[in-house]
């Protein structure tokens, strides 16, 4: 019984240890605010496209309008979209609408479909830190601007 008491001290004293080796290691994000900016401006320019900006670095153009309600951040709302890359390259879309509350996605679509009536259509150009950030997601490397060409069919 003492050798058991013993190796439980011993074993207790060891894993209560700490070195450099195992401390956690914190990734700081990057702020990609002003290379976004670059990035977005150089798209619009080679693509002749003129945007308007919000106070939060998010860029739209607005095709149509559309005449019906105006969603609110916390709307439920059915979209149609194709997200790509500056590049090109698309990463997701719904032709046939998908139905989603603007309180469980990214910060550029909640404050992006605010911005059309129901039946309205557009593009939404979000800066990194309006969607995933400057870390990878799901295919989505960190850092990206992400382009969405959208039409919200209905505000539920």
């Amino acid at each position: 019984m003492k050798y058991l008491v013993l190796l439980f001290l011993a074993t207790t004293m060891v894993s209560c240890l700490s070195t450099d080796d195992t401390a956690p290691i914190i990734v700081e994000p990057i702020d990609y605010t002003a290379i976004n900016e670059e990035e977005i401006n150089a798209y619009l320019t080679a693509n002749e496209l003129e945007s308007e900006t919000t106070t939060s670095g998010l860029h739209y153009i607005i095709e149509n309008q559309g005449e019906g309600e105006k969603p609110t951040a916390s709307s439920n709302v059915t979209v149609a979209y194709r997200g790509y890359f500056l590049d090109g390259s698309v990463f997701d879309q719904s032709t046939d609408g998908l139905s989603i509350g603007l309180d469980q996605v990214i910060a550029g679509w909640t404050e992006g479909i605010q911005l059309f009536n129901e039946g309205g259509s557009g593009v939404l150009l979000i800066p990194a830190h309006l969607g995933y950030g400057s870390f990878d997601f799901n295919g989505i490397p960190g850092g990206s601007v992400l382009v969405f060409d959208i039409e919200l069919l209905s505000v539920n």
